[in-house]
């Protein structure tokens, strides 16, 4: 564990001066990474692109490989997203809460930075950035470990923005990328106990259980989205045909991207032909039940348990004709991964039935899924969508990256 741990003593002692800089000091660095990214843009699609070789090597998908570019226009917009960042309050120190005892202690619930956050993510470099600066500006350490796929990009914008940081008066060592891509690397970051205080995993479902089941730090288990759309009986088919090629279609190797596609029977012999022309345009390959091979012919493969389970991250979808929206739920509940679930209908009664029963973290009416993210909500870049309860669900932006202290002042009291 030499290698790894020594990151982790690396962080932990880089820890105490990020978590005692001032805003002033956070947003210095946070624009001169911003700006460091731009001026080293031919640097980095240079590199980028070593990555992109090896991907069309190895044939990963044309989805896959998406998620993977960066181009100007992209570095353009992830310097953007670090710039909307130092807009943001600055949630340390903030005081949630004051109140007075009847023994005259004054207590203020106040929030503190987490301490050294381990990032464990796949393929996308735009997430080396993100995570880097939402850690900086929360006040934290953050070691991030990408996937081999990503290396020489994720391993560039290390060493920008840690430059970046050290110029700005900060120490290098708050942002530290692990070059050594083994699965044994991964498996030491998740037992540094004493080191790293909370695990964030990104990416597919199979990475993200593996983190869950393996780590002994702490883990928000976030990302994996087998979102659905559920089109009732009511919906405006219209809508419903714009709302579910917008879920599946405009990006689908993202996480709040729609896998499956739930319609109502009274309306599925109308709205399936409609949706299944729209797919046409981005040759969507359609899974679908017996009720909508009916309606759709031999275009449609049969799906089974293993479709409706599958988060494809590519031009695939899952469809299921259902009775009523309460066997739409009940699907959702089987085949769901808690990300984010939309219906689209006229009924308030089964709007608000469908946003009371859904267990998700975003749940819905007469929208895309594809809005669940940090800066869509308005909470600038984003760590990664969080899919449990506990501590933090969602979007999780600077506010969920800290932990709580409380502050008590006394004028000589004993119990």
């Amino acid at each position: 564990m030499g290698y790894t741990e020594d990151l982790g003593k690396i962080a932990k002692a880089a820890e105490p001066a990020i978590a005692a800089a001032s805003t002033k000091q956070k947003n210095e660095a946070l624009a001169a990474i911003s700006a460091a990214l731009i001026t080293n843009k031919e640097l980095i699609i240079r590199e980028n692109e070593k990555d992109l070789v090896a991907a069309k090597e190895n044939g990963m998908s044309e989805a896959m490989q998406d998620r993977l570019k960066l181009d100007a226009s992209r570095i353009a917009g992830i310097a953007k997203g670090v710039d909307e960042l130092i807009a943001l309050n600055d949630p340390i120190g903030e005081i949630i809460e004051g109140f007075s005892r009847p023994n005259g202690l004054r207590i203020a619930k106040t929030r503190v930075p987490l301490g050294v956050i381990g990032i464990i993510f796949e393929s996308r470099p735009n997430v080396t950035v993100d995570a880097a600066a939402l850690c900086l500006k929360a006040g934290n350490a953050v070691i991030l470990k990408g996937g081999k796929e990503a290396i020489n990009s994720n391993i560039c914008l290390g060493n920008i923005m840690r430059m970046a940081v050290e110029e700005a008066g900060l120490p290098a060592d708050v942002i530290q990328v692990v070059e050594n891509t083994s699965r044994e690397t991964t498996n030491e970051l998740m037992k540094l106990n004493g080191y790293v205080d909370l695990l964030i995993p990104r990416g597919s479902a199979r990475l993200i259980q593996a983190v869950v089941n393996t780590a002994t730090v702490p883990v928000i288990e976030t990302g994996a989205g087998n979102c659905h759309v559920y089109v009732d009986a009511s919906a405006d088919l219209d809508m419903a045909v714009d709302i579910t090629d917008n879920a599946k279609t405009q990006r689908p190797s993202v996480c709040n991207a729609i896998e499956s596609l739930l319609v109502h029977k009274d309306i599925a012999e109308k709205f399936l032909p409609m949706i299944a022309e729209r797919f046409k345009e981005h040759n969507v390959k359609i899974y679908g039940c017996d009720r909508t091979i009916e309606i759709l012919g031999d275009s449609v493969e049969k799906a089974t348990d293993t479709e409706y389970a599958t988060e494809f991250n590519d031009f695939v979808i899952s469809v299921k004709v259902v009775d009523d929206i309460s066997e739409a739920i009940a699907h959702i509940r089987r085949f769901g991964t808690r990300h984010s679930e939309c219906i689209v209908t006229k009924s308030l009664e089964a709007a608000e039935k469908f946003q009371r029963e859904v267990d998700a973290a975003a749940v819905y009416v007469n929208a895309s899924t594809r809005f669940t993210d940090g800066g869509e909500f308005g909470f600038g870049a984003e760590i990664g969508i969080s899919t449990q309860k506990l501590h933090a669900r969602g979007p999780m932006g600077l506010r969920e990256l800290t932990a709580m202290k409380y502050l008590i002042n006394g004028n000589g009291q004993i119990r």
